[in-house]
């Protein structure tokens, strides 16, 4: 027995003093990859017992194509390991193509797939790749809207399942996900009840008194069937503006919102709006001229006035309308992804209805309500002149500073004030008239006081006066300098190098976006969403100026527009389910950040 038991031991030192066994490359990893019906290429890198392979080092390219370029590679998720991202198990991928124009008939190209890994007992690997043949029916491939360079450095890799640990899905990714497997019509009435919901957003919001003003100006004594009209017009011509400019986005991955946040085109619409504004006091009539009217019916002029409307609602699409929400992100993924501008533009489009409808009731209610002519007449184009120009203030603030808008709204609501009366002794004023006159005065008079004082906010101009404790606008500054600003790929990934192994919160935002001031003013100034924000690196990536810096890096990260919010990871790794598109009230926001 004891000289059993004396062999087994022995046997054993000798087994673990033994080097370890180390497995071939070719034992370690097999490659493989075939052609499907749909002429995608599935692939996947096998992988031996205690192997694992490098997420960043597995690319894959089209050597030999003839005009067939690789347009999306949909990867398994990843998982931190040794300091580095890796594939524990086999990943299997799935490789989407699309072609050139020009390309017709069968092709025959050549695939190459690149690895690289370790084995657990301390080896590493050389690079390794593999070659494979197949011939390709291009009439089943997508057009490429813009011929791409097959760079093995250039390949995207979307991970199918965005989230390691749930296997959650962002909200952008879902909604693609809804153009991708869903009916036309239950895309189109999905899409249409997302645009419901954003006519409730403050992006929405100037478009009211701009429909509103167009109606009061340009329907007096017409009635409600030609406020109507004159509302679906500004409508359907604000729908098409937005679905060009979303698939034109989509396909090109281009903002171009923000391009037309050109100072120049900037003060030239803020002018165009201080003009109805003028034309609303009184100063002049805005009309076809005269020596057109002669040569022109009257239903020829009726034509010229919904071609105005028209244009009005074109631009403001473009320029006054709604930020990137989830909705219009998720559409923009889609047609990026796969060419379809056709189905991405018309859920565009019905979005872009469903943002509409309430303009048209509100358009429509302008023309029912309209009071006959007299002194609420008066009144009522005063109120809609004054609302022009705080939109044309609204939209000088993306190119002017705080303190000056500031200004010019207080200066605005003190004229009004005294427009109405407020000190005219010679006539007796209606007492609500009156009452409101004061309130304006007085709120605009707290404004300019404010302004001279040092303070940056509207609702709460006086603030800065307070003493003793430190004022909600010190305390929003205090927060700002929290964030690190950066404005481009280089800036980013020495902020991203310097808090690596941290939890990084990195927030899209432009001064001329709506959503990204309310979410600084509202959501970002909670005391509990900035308690909890405290345990994150707060990074602003400020895409103000839209150059190529910034469209860079916009394009890298996958953002279409502001606002956008992500959350990278201690590993360095974009948590993709995480992300959030567009503005987030504070409760939801803080319940947000406790998951992550």
């Amino acid at each position: 027995m004891m000289k059993k038991l004396f062999l087994f031991l022995l046997a054993s030192l000798v087994v673990l003093a033994a080097p370890p066994k180390f497995l071939m490359p070719e034992e370690a990893f097999i490659p493989h990859a075939k052609l499907n019906e749909n002429m995608q290429i599935q692939a996947s890198v096998e992988i031996a017992k205690d192997i694992y392979l490098y997420a960043d080092k597995l690319k894959m390219e089209i050597k030999k194509g003839d005009g067939i370029h690789i347009s999306e590679i949909i990867s398994p998720s990843r998982v931190a390991h040794e300091g580095d991202m890796a594939y524990l198990e086999t990943p299997h991928f799935v490789v989407n193509l699309q072609k050139e124009s020009r390309v017709q008939g069968m092709k025959s190209i050549e695939f190459e797939l690149f690895y690289q890994g370790c084995s657990e007992q301390g080896l590493c690997y050389e690079p390794l790749s593999k070659v494979f043949t197949f011939e390709i029916d291009s009439s089943k491939l997508s057009v490429l809207s813009a011929v791409k360079e097959p760079a093995v450095a250039k390949i995207p890799l979307k991970t199918s399942q965005q989230s390691v640990d749930t296997g959650e899905v962002s909200q952008t990714d879902a909604i693609s996900d809804v153009l991708k497997n869903s009916s036309v019509w239950v895309i189109l009435l999905t899409f249409f009840g997302f645009g419901l919901l954003l006519s409730l957003t403050p992006c929405v919001f100037p478009m009211i008194p701009i429909i509103s003003g167009v109606i009061v100006s340009q329907c007096k004594d017409q009635g409600v069937c030609r406020a109507f009209s004159m509302s679906l017009v500004y409508v359907l011509a604000m729908s098409v503006a937005y679905t060009i400019a979303g698939v034109l986005a989509g396909m090109f991955g281009a903002n171009l919102q923000a391009a037309l946040q050109n100072p120049w085109v900037i003060v030239s619409f803020a002018g165009v709006f201080v003009a109805l504004a003028m034309s609303m006091f009184g100063f002049y009539e805005l009309k076809i001229p005269d020596s057109i009217v002669a040569k022109v019916s009257s239903t020829g002029e009726k034509k010229g006035g919904m071609a105005g409307v028209a244009v009005m609602g074109f631009l403001s699409a473009l320029i006054v309308g709604p930020c990137v929400a989830a909705p219009l992100a998720g559409a923009l993924v889609y047609i990026g992804q796969t060419g379809d501008a056709f189905l991405g533009g018309a859920a565009l489009f019905a979005m872009s209805l469903g943002m509409g409808l309430p303009l048209i009731f509100i358009g429509t209610s302008a023309g029912k309500f309209m009071p006959k002519p007299g002194e609420w007449m008066t009144l009522v184009n005063a109120f809609f002149g004054v609302s022009m120009i705080v939109i044309a203030i609204w939209m000088l603030e993306r190119i002017l500073d705080n303190t000056v808008t500031m200004m010019l709204y207080a200066v605005t609501g003190i004229s009004f004030a005294f427009y109405l009366g407020l000190f005219d002794t010679e006539k007796q004023q209606h007492h609500i008239k009156k009452s409101i006159a004061m309130l304006i005065f007085l709120y605009s008079l707290a404004v300019f006081i404010g302004v001279l004082g040092g303070s940056s906010s509207m609702s709460k101009p006086l603030e800065v006066f307070k003493g003793g404790t430190l004022s909600q606008t010190a305390v929003q500054k205090q927060l700002n300098t929290t964030f690190v600003t950066v404005t481009s790929i280089e800036e980013l990934d020495i902020e991203l190098a310097k808090y690596k192994g941290k939890k990084i919160l990195l927030d899209f935002s432009a001064k001329w976006c709506t959503a990204c001031k309310e979410l600084e003013e509202v959501t970002f100034a909670d005391e509990n969403v900035k308690a909890k924000m405290a345990e994150f690196v707060l990074i602003k990536a400020d895409v103000t100026d839209n150059g190529e810096n910034e469209k860079a890096l916009s394009k890298k990260y996958g953002v279409f527009g502001p606002p956008a919010i992500l959350f990278i990871d201690e590993t360095g790794e974009v948590m993709q389910a995480k992300t959030i598109i567009g503005f987030i009230p504070p409760d939801e926001f803080l319940t947000h950040l406790n998951k992550i």
